[in-house]
């Protein structure tokens, strides 16, 4: 099955929810919604990977176009990677349906 839509998810530290949406909206996202969270790492993972971990996070969940995919997360990965202060990390689950979000053909069947 060919999934024309994904949900990106990208997990933030707080206050870098912005940084998320602009660098999405570069490649085509329209717009996406933040949830604030609490991470979990233990401090084993932190010395493992050499980074100092802020509980207070920021969940953006973005649903776009499957074609748009790819080039969203690279950026997510330039902009707000675990190597920048946001140390994010981020993926892509397919959605089977969508409803009330607009895309193109939509806004073009609309006229």
């Amino acid at each position: 099955m060919k999934y024309t839509h994904q949900a990106i998810i990208c997990i933030v530290n707080s206050g870098y929810s912005g940084e998320v949406m602009d660098s999405a909206k570069k490649f085509g996202a329209r717009g996406g919604t933040v949830l604030n969270a609490r991470g979990t790492a233990n401090k084993d993972a932190e010395k493992f990977f050499g980074i100092s971990v802020e509980s207070e996070k920021e969940i953006v969940l973005i649903v776009v176009q499957s074609n748009l995919v790819d080039d969203i997360l690279h950026a997510l990965y330039q902009e707000v990677g675990l190597n920048t202060p946001g140390q994010g990390i981020a993926f892509a689950l397919p959605v089977d349906n969508v409803v009330g979000i607009a895309t193109e053909t939509n806004e073009k069947q609309e006229k």
